[in-house]
């Protein structure tokens, strides 16, 4: 049975999704705006459904999020195939692959799977970074072909691959330890400090107080950096409290930079890598190098019910 679309068809459209535009997809391929639209019009017609989203930034729809789905195991299938039969010709040709983390787990243990990615003969990384709560979304839209979340069910046709527990302390300089929270950690004193948080969609606070103190307490000062590093600098400068990854903390606590201001009371968040429950060899590759590197780095979690098996490394 021929195939309703053509490569070009897929490729445009898979393109315009990448770039959330038609202008910007057409300068990235060589393209008039008229032959994408031509194409992406084409493709829709064939598969008989709307796949884009027309709108500013332009998004996939439900059935585009499937063909994009389909487009990016075209390609690794391809790839897989060229690598079989033509080692030569594949040896030239590194697949885009991307794969979605989040910032602190960027700045801390998945440096090493990093590396081992980038060292890839055959692989053209795109490191998509997103709030570890938001980025399964990201991989059910097809735009990465493995994703770090922390939701613990994957959708269907997917899998989810227990990572670890990353571990956080509330932090602070120790002078400003002394100045607001002389009387220890209490509500009382969280009316007047500062708290330094990643951004707005950051509930690692929240679940932490809950856990503490049993309720989340209103802070009247928040301030909201989205970067790790800067984060924990600015906590570090004495600028407010917050929760950072221990690995980060680890060394500054030990010198007297920052002090613990929950000791032994931190909260760690369980991980997990989820992925195509079908995926192509180089994708299981990508699988196989962050799930080595997660063991290496954190805490082990117990697997979850009814889980697929991981693939063989």
């Amino acid at each position: 049975m021929a195939s309703p679309w053509d490569r070009d068809q897929l490729e445009t459209f898979a393109s315009v999704v990448a770039h959330q535009s038609f202008e910007r997809a057409a300068t990235a391929m060589n393209l008039t705006r008229g032959a994408v639209s031509q194409r992406i019009r084409a493709l829709e017609e064939s598969m008989a459904a709307v796949l884009l989203v027309r709108e500013r930034p332009v998004l996939p729809t439900a059935a585009g999020e499937v063909l994009l789905r389909h487009v990016q195991a075209l390609r690794l299938l391809e790839e897989a195939t060229l690598q079989r039969l033509a080692p030569a010709q594949a040896a030239g040709r590194p697949v885009p692959l991307a794969v979605a983390v989040s910032a602190d787990s960027l700045a801390t243990w998945f440096g090493g799977a990093l590396t081992a990615l980038l060292a890839h003969p055959r692989i053209a990384l795109e490191l998509v970074i997103d709030d570890q709560d938001h980025t399964f979304g990201r991989l059910t839209r097809g735009e990465v072909v493995g994703c770090v979340s922390t939701a613990a069910r994957p959708m269907t046709g997917f899998s989810a691959e227990p990572l670890g527990r990353m571990a956080y302390r509330c932090v602070a300089h120790p002078a400003f330890a002394r100045r607001h929270f002389g009387g220890g950690l209490v509500p009382a004193a969280l009316l007047s400090a500062p708290a330094l948080m990643f951004d707005r969609r950051d509930t690692l606070q929240a679940d932490f107080f809950r856990q503490l103190l049993g309720f989340v307490p209103e802070l009247p000062v928040c301030h909201y950096v989205p970067s790790p590093q800067a984060l924990l600098a600015l906590i570090a400068q004495g600028f407010g409290f917050g929760l950072v990854p221990a690995m980060q903390a680890a060394p500054l606590l030990q010198a007297g930079t920052l002090v613990d201001l929950a000791p032994g009371r931190g909260i760690g968040v369980p991980l997990y890598w989820h992925r195509w429950q079908a995926e192509p060899e180089l994708a299981a590759q990508v699988t196989a190098l962050v799930l080595a590197q997660a063991a290496r780095a954190l805490e082990p979690l117990a697997p979850v019910p009814g889980r697929a098996a991981p693939p063989p490394g």
